[in-house]
Formats: C-alpha cells, sequence, structure tokens
C-alpha cells in the first residue's frame, strides 16, 4: 500500500474506518443500538480479519438518522425502514438528474 493509497482512503465514505466503539461514540449513541440497526438490516457492518465490525462514513450518517428519528420517539424497526426509503429515494432523485442531463445534451446536438 503506497501513501497515496492511504490517503485516498480518507476521502472514501465507504472504507470501514470506524470500530464499533468509535462509531458508538461519534454518533452519541451505545453499540447495542448499532448491532440492533445491524439486525434491522439498515447497515451490515463490514468485519475486520478478527471478526470485529467496521463502519464507514456513509453507514455512520445512515446510522446517525436512524438515531434522530429513534430520539423522536420512532419505533427502530420503523426507523430503519424511513431510512431505507429516503436513501433509495434520494438515489432514484439523484439517477433522474442523470437522465434529464444526459436527455437536454441529447436535444442540444
Amino acid at each position: 500500500m503506497t501513501v497515496g493509497d492511504s490517503y485516498n482512503r480518507l476521502d472514501d465514505d465507504d472504507y470501514p474506518a470506524f470500530t464499533m466503539g468509535r462509531a458508538a461514540e461519534l454518533l452519541g449513541t451505545t453499540q447495542n443500538f448499532l448491532r440492533a440497526i445491524g439486525e434491522a438490516r439498515l447497515i451490515t457492518p463490514l468485519r475486520s480479519q478478527g471478526g470485529h465490525r467496521r463502519y464507514s462514513r456513509y453507514q455512520l450518517r445512515i446510522a446517525a438518522r436512524a438515531r434522530e428519528l429513534v430520539d423522536q420517539g420512532t419505533p427502530i424497526e420503523a426507523a430503519c425502514r424511513i431510512v431505507i426509503l429516503e436513501d433509495q429515494l434520494e438515489e432514484a432523485q439523484r439517477i433522474n438528474a442523470e437522465y434529464r442531463r444526459a436527455a437536454s445534451q441529447h436535444v442540444d446536438h
């Protein structure tokens, strides 16, 4: 691994850089919360060679949104479903915007 590879990982939202303890600390939650949203299949942490859960920045953002909903009184299973649907909607909107850009460029030529 080169130094450049290490720097690229710092910018990679999907790189599993955070241990469960550090992730819980950053989110201001418990490790049990992270286990619960994993069991609800909101996020699936990668595992280190030793079998320890590792989380990416993207997963932490998803977990933070779920925690926000749970803190507002939403049951954890419902919060996870809401976050999944929000994420799917955001992705669909991004894809639609790309299609619109491509279509407008096609029409302009």
